[in-house]
């Protein structure tokens, strides 16, 4: 007798049913993220410096492409796995690229830097960052949890992306992918209007006991753009520049939140994005308001990204509902 048996991993559910936002959609982002970042470059006249992490950079690319065609109809459940993990992981490596890419040119501009406003506004919520700065300088091992907490930031999307492929979960990656590119793209826009050198290189002054992550290169970066000292960005070399929103808190509220539904992750990235956000002030130099601010932008992003996931499912959008399905085959 014939029949049909899943295919999925026994121990966890085969059907995502959260909307499958659609690959177009997805393409949409892409190219308009490619294309606003190329307009920004070519208006302040910066470009892509040739370097072996740009090879390498074109490389991953060129086969993640490859990698998800060639998989685009798995047949069995490793290969969708690796489908959905390639698929995550690329999208979110490519967004968070473009991302500090663009923050480049959008930095170049003459608004002037906003620290003393900012400082303003943490006396006003009684956070005095220099008091903050000096327990961290005088504890290494505060030092040593904060650098590896600040880092996370790249290791975290990776756990989850790589969860939600196990588990046959492809909506919910696509859905947290989205929820990043809201975040990072409200973060630019707002980024020119609050530029800032960042609290280590206005509050603190004399010898610097402790430095962090993120040093002095906001200050130093930003100038020399504006005073057009750098024609030319090395991939291999790229700093943050973004003080105001903290796209660091930005993503640690997503990830706390997207974490949430993940009950065999959930408390260890709860508490190592909390973790983050603490060391966030010191090793990313940013205002107290910055974190806020990033807060504020991630709790926007995943209520937009959760309407346009519900939207496009939604037939008056002229889309049918679409949820990932187990994969079958004849016994």
């Amino acid at each position: 007798m014939t029949g049909m048996r899943s295919l999925a991993h026994p121990s966890v559910p085969a059907i995502d049913r959260v909307p499958l936002l659609p690959g177009r959609w997805i393409g949409a982002a892409v190219a308009a993220s490619l294309l606003a970042t190329t307009i920004l470059l070519l208006h302040v006249g910066l470009r892509i410096a040739a370097s072996p992490a740009l090879v390498a950079l074109m490389a991953w690319a060129v086969g993640a492409v490859i990698a998800c065609y060639l998989l685009r109809a798995p047949a069995t459940p490793a290969q969708r796995i690796a489908r959905d993990a390639i698929e995550g992981i690329s999208l979110f490596g490519l967004f968070s690229l473009l991302g500090a890419i663009a923050s480049y040119p959008l930095a170049a501009g003459h608004h002037a830097l906003v620290d003393s406003e900012l400082e303003r506004i943490d006396l006003g919520l009684h956070f005095h960052w220099v008091s903050w700065y000096e327990i961290v300088a005088g504890d290494p091992l505060l030092q040593a949890i904060e650098r590896v907490a600040y880092l996370s930031i790249f290791v975290t999307p990776a756990i989850i992306i790589c969860h939600f492929a196990w588990a046959g979960r492809r909506a919910e990656i696509r859905r947290f992918i989205a929820t990043f590119w809201v975040a990072a793209v409200m973060t630019l826009a707002l980024f020119p209007l609050f530029p800032a050198a960042g609290p280590l290189a206005t509050l603190w002054h004399g010898s610097t006991p402790y430095m962090p992550l993120s040093a002095l290169y906001q200050e130093q970066v930003i100038l020399a753009l504006r005073d057009h000292a750098i024609q030319s960005i090395d991939l291999g070399a790229l700093h943050g520049l973004v003080c105001a929103p903290s796209f660091h808190a930005a993503s640690a509220v997503i990830y706390i939140v997207t974490a949430s539904r993940i009950a065999a992750l959930r408390w260890p990235i709860i508490a190592l994005n909390i973790t983050m956000l603490l060391a966030t002030p010191v090793e990313g130099t940013h205002y107290f308001t910055d974190i806020l601010s990033g807060a504020a932008v991630a709790c926007i992003a995943i209520w937009l990204t959760r309407l346009l996931v519900a939207r496009s499912a939604s037939p008056l959008m002229g889309w049918d509902a679409r949820f990932e399905q187990p994969l079958t085959a004849a016994e």
